[in-house]
């Protein structure tokens, strides 16, 4: 038995939870900041907003306290990517060494453009770090449907006790030790997801999102690679897996927010309907971390025109379509 906490109390880490309640050996409990949502949830039995319909079971124990930290075997961050520091920090005085901390979150630090587990490392100190990726709707793990995710680890034997203590049944762990790859792989996914929606608004078909996708794969690679990952990775669960899932389907927050801002709606706005839309924060930092490293990637810098400068979708595709004519298996690190 694990004492397991999760800091966070969105869909997936809910679903976290419930998948290990329902294995039977587990103590849980879901940290969030918010004692109203916290209320929200014991009066009503779920939440509402993110996993409507799904009951949160009453021995998954909910609180404000940080505190909750202390003891546990496996601390769980399902934090977005723009508040993961400031909640490590407020965890950091009761983190040990013992603990083994996992990332579920998607995105890259604005600014220092970090992967979200360096920004874990940074303020614990932690070696005992796995990150978890892979194509996995909060709405459908929570309801026991048939997954498949990696735990990624430069320490093997904790992505190991990852995988015993979280997968079950109806949820199957791989493990990985390219923890570059998995995270630029889960976070990168969502700018294409948030362009093939754009795409579905502006009444656009299925050819059209089979080049997004499959262009989108060829540059997510190109950054990978150029950031230490390993080539193979995106060929997998994190990548070619999570692009999959995300692009196709409308559990998607970042599919969803797309097609509005394709029919027409402020980028801004579309955000603030849908809620939390990693692809709209990391398109910028991906954006940033390409120049840095000099890799191209078209489709990132036409979204990324379109969100923060003005641009205007339409604009964006023809000058997406209009480059110029390249051989399909190109070197990796050319554009």
């Amino acid at each position: 038995m694990a004492n397991i906490v999760i800091l966070g109390s969105g869909g997936f880490g809910l679903s976290l939870a419930i998948t290990a309640y329902k294995t039977g050996r587990h103590s849980v409990t879901v940290w969030s900041k918010f004692q109203e949502e916290i209320d929200d949830i014991r009066l009503k039995g779920e939440h509402v907003k993110k996993l409507p319909g799904v009951a949160i079971p009453p021995e998954i124990r909910l609180t404000s306290d940080i505190s909750c930290i202390s003891g546990c075997d496996i601390l769980i961050f399902g934090i977005p990517s723009s508040f993961l520091r400031p909640v490590a920090q407020l965890a950091k005085p009761y983190v040990t060494k013992e603990m083994v901390v996992v990332n579920s979150g998607k995105g890259i630090e604005e600014g220092s453009l970090k992967l979200l587990s360096q920004v874990i490392e940074e303020e614990l100190g932690t070696e005992k770090l796995v990150v978890l990726s892979g194509p996995s709707h909060a709405e459908e793990v929570a309801r026991s449907i048939p997954t498949a995710i990696v735990a990624a680890s430069k320490d093997k034997e904790s992505a190991k006790y990852i995988q015993e203590q979280l997968g079950s049944n109806t949820l199957r762990i791989y493990l990985n030790d390219d923890v570059t790859g998995c995270e630029l792989g889960g976070a990168l996914k969502n700018i294409i997801a948030l362009c093939c929606g754009i795409c579905l608004g502006l009444g656009y078909g299925d050819n059209t999102k089979a080049a997004l996708m499959t262009r989108g794969i060829h540059e997510i690679m190109r950054l990978g690679v150029a950031a230490g990952a390993e080539p193979l990775t995106f060929g997998g669960l994190t990548g070619l897996g999570d692009l999959i899932v995300t692009c196709t389907s409308l559990h998607s927050r970042n599919a969803r927010a797309g097609k509005l801002i394709g029919e027409g709606m402020a980028p801004e706005e579309a955000v603030r309907q849908v809620g939390t839309v990693e692809g709209y924060w990391c398109c910028h930092t991906a954006y940033e971390l390409a120049k840095k490293l000099g890799v191209e990637m078209p489709i990132t810098e036409q979204l990324n025109e379109v969100l923060f400068n003005g641009g205007k979708v339409q604009d964006a595709m023809k000058k997406l379509m209009s480059r110029p004519m390249i051989y399909e298996r190109e070197e990796l690190i050319s554009g």
